[in-house]
């Protein structure tokens, strides 16, 4: 797949806590990654660099052929690097408290992986129809799946940034991983919240709908999620499948 991204502080935030990445292994498979910081001043910084950075390095070193192979190696890294967080907060105490949502496309041959844990998501623009393919761990996403609010007051709920899982923070590292089957012309956009709480859905389906190369679309949807507030980090990475592959 084709790929561009965009990280950028936002207008309110002093440091950017995003860290994006793209790797490529010697058997043809591609990892994409975004990861969002949390806690401290450089805690954040640190825990999701270091998902991005670790994780990528151990990708390109791997020869996994098969799409089982490399979920059981994204499962073992993940726990090996939430595990890393951990004891790099407890040796140092200014990092104490820090840990990073995750979200990734892992792909090989006409197969991709979506894995997630917090609330960076991923959608997909299928035939001009935008779909998220992740489900937020969120205080208020487990709100709306009980009918205690509607989704439309979950965009504007005082704890809409309360997750429920992340990396770094528990022993236990619970992503969603499902399987889906490229398609030519898909665009797979991953994002922080960054975006997401500035940016309707609509308007994300309006920017990958218009004409422009990958890069100039990520550098709208972040130029518009700082138009409207930029409260937040932003990071957007998108991916283009243009080649004849099985649906």
């Amino acid at each position: 797949m084709k790929f561009a991204y965009r990280t950028d502080v936002g207008k309110r935030r002093e440091n950017n806590q995003d860290s994006v990445g793209v790797f490529n292994n010697a058997v043809g498979a591609q990892i994409a990654i975004v990861a969002d910081g949390m806690g401290g001043h450089l805690g954040g910084d640190v825990a999701s660099e270091m998902v991005v950075t670790h994780l990528g390095n151990a990708f390109e070193a791997n020869q996994s052929q098969t799409i089982d192979d490399l979920i059981r190696w994204l499962v073992f890294e993940l726990d090996s690097e939430n595990q890393r967080i951990l004891e790099t907060a407890l040796h140092h105490t200014n990092l104490s408290g820090m840990g990073t949502t995750f979200v990734a496309v892992l792909m090989i041959a006409d197969t991709y992986i979506v894995a997630n844990i917090g609330d960076s998501r991923c959608y997909r623009l299928r035939a001009g129809e935008l779909t998220q393919l992740t489900e937020d761990h969120s205080f208020v996403n487990e709100l709306v799946k009980h009918g205690d609010i509607s989704p439309e007051d979950a965009k504007h709920h005082p704890q809409k940034n309360l997750i429920t899982r992340s990396l770094g923070i528990s022993k236990d590292v619970d992503a969603d991983v499902t399987i889906y089957h490229s398609f030519p012309e898909d665009y797979l956009l991953l994002c922080s919240d960054g975006l997401t709480n500035m940016v309707s859905d609509a308007q994300i389906q309006k920017i990958l709908t218009t004409s422009g190369s990958l890069q100039d679309k990520c550098d709208t949807l972040v130029t518009l999620a700082n138009d409207n507030g930029g409260s937040d980090n932003i990071t957007a990475l998108l991916l283009y499948e243009d080649s004849e592959v099985s649906s």
